[in-house]
């Protein structure tokens, strides 16, 4: 009985493509292997304009993710900056109460209940 052969894996990573060619062209072993690849590569070839379309949409939709967070935040802070009102009321450590957002509390500043 006739052991498989081994040795295709180490040319195929290791050695150059002269080497694994005339390797794969003596052993028949080899030879499935490289028909194997073969297809597996044929396959990936057949299939790569989908995945570079999908990856092109990826990335405007990352730049338009991008853009829109720049933007917002960009808006939330020239309002926080120019209307002294909100920037009066928050500052560094301190937390807001029911009284700062206009609702109406009573001596303990619970919400008052009518």
């Amino acid at each position: 009985m006739k052991e498989k052969c081994t040795k295709y894996e180490a040319l195929f990573t290791f050695g150059n493509d002269e080497t694994l060619r005339e390797h794969v062209q003596n052993c028949e072993d080899c030879k499935k292997e490289q028909e194997i690849m073969d297809k597996v590569s044929d396959l990936l070839k057949e299939v790569r304009p989908y995945y570079r379309e999908k990856r092109k949409n990826v990335l405007k939709l990352k730049a338009a993710c991008a853009v829109s967070v720049i933007l917002l935040s960009s808006a939330t802070l020239g309002l926080i900056n120019f209307n002294t009102d909100i920037s009066d009321t928050i500052k560094y450590g301190t937390t807001l109460s029911a009284e700062d957002y206009g609702f109406p509390v009573d001596s303990y500043g619970f919400l008052m209940v009518e």
